[in-house]
């Protein structure tokens, strides 16, 4: 627990300007998000702006990642919203407390690290899938509110030239100078130009309104029975499975931006944590959000400071400055969202298409295509690694091989390479000739590995094939963990392992 308890690293440089700044940056990026994932799922913007501001408070203080950003999202908004719309608010608070509780057990029992079988190939579709899900999710403010007609004449050369400003701000001012973060820059330009000129453009305020108090403490109201308990446990499995891929997939991401390694069971413990606060403080629940942490990276933040001052900040926009906050533009947080999608794309991906095994272009598309239209980021990962999974289980099969002699003793030897799994079985089998054989056959596993039940199962088939014809096989060269399968198995199992002065020596040991 003493890993757990140390939450600041007081030795680590720490830019305050920096932190501060970029904190802000980011607090003002969370608002048209939060308002927008609570609509999302049936809820009042204020739903989602307390989740962003709770979640983003927790993670920040007891995360595994300095310097990512967590809040309400667009992937937890998605889950909940047909239980939001069978039984209301209240079971979504329960949902998001019991979600909780699951990731912090994840994260105590330490199941953060598989998020290394994540393949690279899922990792660009992840990735590259959520940069088109941001750009395409910005179109939105090119339409008239509250309808799907795009907007023409006037109003659509203001939008795109406040966007096309914003954008060009941002990719120029860090070549001038790098005094302030170019996002929230160009966010305080595009409220200037916009306030001077007085300029007929879409604000937030146009969204809903941000105006609120502290989040309420709140315990859900609703029956504690066992019912009630099969209502919600499958959507809060399903909430905590995708709050924590999508939390982990985006620690690596900042990983390898900043060179430097995060802690993914800590992580899954604060996520968790997070989520069980925002339950009991009026909160929808989520998880890392992407492309906050990218612009809070690219700002130079490295440090909890950051996190700290984007959740503060969005509670005092929330509590004392909702009039100021609703009139900043949407074409200025639209430029800056576009900016980030640009920013997470994965460029190279495209120019290693031709570089890259066919299968892995493959996951990598499904991936993009499952996140852009279905906006499910575990599930387009899950598929993802599955499907690599089983083509890594193809090909392993297909490296089955066995060398053939006989000694001068009239004993035939199978030297068998490769591992013996699931996969490779009836690969397998067809190496012996059973029939031809001698008497005696030796079974040579040095090179090899009896892997699974369906290896286990493949030898004791072929042992049974040799029996019929009265001939002796024996296995040689086991490792202790493929003697410890079989000897698990000796119920339903008959093999002959011949001893081997080797491995006496070795156990011995």
């Amino acid at each position: 627990m003493q890993r757990y308890l140390n939450i600041f690293d007081f030795g680590q440089k720490i830019n305050y300007k920096t932190e501060v700044l970029s904190g802000l940056t980011v607090a003002l990026a969370l608002v048209p998000e939060a308002i927008a994932f609570a609509l999302i799922a049936g809820l009042s913007p204020l739903t989602g702006l307390y989740a962003a501001v709770t979640i983003g408070f927790v993670t920040s203080v007891f995360g595994g990642r300095p310097g990512m950003i967590s809040g309400a999202t667009g992937a937890v908004a998605v889950v909940i919203v047909a239980l939001a719309k069978m039984h209301g608010v209240e079971y979504i608070f329960a949902t998001v407390i019991l979600a909780g509780l699951i990731q912090m057990a994840a994260g105590f029992l330490r199941l953060g690290k598989f998020i290394r079988l994540v393949p690279q190939p899922v990792m660009f579709g992840f990735v590259n899938g959520l940069a088109i899900v941001i750009f395409m999710s910005q179109m939105a403010q090119f339409k008239v509110e509250g309808t799907d007609t795009w907007l023409s004449g006037v109003p659509l050369f203001i939008m795109l030239g406040l966007v096309l400003l914003t954008m060009l701000i941002i990719w120029g001012l860090p070549k001038l100078t790098k005094a302030v973060p170019s996002s929230l820059a160009a966010i305080l330009i595009i409220f200037g130009v916009v306030a001077l000129f007085n300029i007929d453009t879409s604000t937030v305020g146009d969204i809903a309104s941000i105006k609120g108090g502290f989040p309420p403490f709140h315990i859900p109201e609703l029956p504690f029975t066992l019912e009630t308990f099969e209502i919600i446990f499958p959507f809060a499995f399903i909430v905590a499975g995708v709050g924590l891929i999508e939390s982990l997939l985006t620690l690596n991401l900042i990983d390898e931006i900043t060179e430097t390694r995060g802690r993914s069971n800590k992580e899954a413990v604060a996520q968790g944590l997070a989520n069980i606060t925002t339950g009991f403080f009026s909160g929808m629940g989520g998880c890392a959000m992407i492309g906050q942490s990218l612009i809070n990276i690219s700002n130079g933040a490295r440090a909890r400071v950051s996190g700290i001052v984007a959740s503060v900040m969005l509670l005092v926009f929330v509590m004392f400055g909702s009039s100021l906050i609703e009139n900043v533009p949407m074409a200025a947080l639209t430029g800056l969202m576009i900016m980030v999608a640009i920013g997470t794309f994965e460029w190279i991906s495209i120019r290693m298409v031709n570089k890259m095994p066919k299968h892995d272009i493959f996951v990598g598309i499904v991936v993009i295509v499952i996140t852009v239209l279905l906006h499910n980021l575990a599930l387009a990962v899950l598929i993802g690694v599955i499907i690599s999974a089983l083509v890594f289980a193809w090909e392993s099969a297909k490296r089955i091989r066995a060398r053939k002699y006989i000694d001068e003793e009239g004993i035939k030897h199978y030297e068998i390479y490769g591992p013996l799994f699931f996969g490779s079985t009836t690969a397998f089998a067809e190496k012996f000739d059973v029939h031809n054989d001698p008497d005696e056959v030796i079974i040579d596993f040095r090179e090899s590995k009896i892997a699974d039940m369906s290896a286990i199962d493949a030898v004791n088939k072929i042992t049974e094939r040799y029996a019929k014809v009265n001939k002796k096989l024996h296995l040689r060269h086991l490792s202790p963990d493929c003697r410890q399968l079989l000897k698990n198995a000796d119920k339903v199992i008959d093999v002959n392992i011949m001893e081997d002065p080797t491995y006496k020596v070795a156990t011995d040991l």
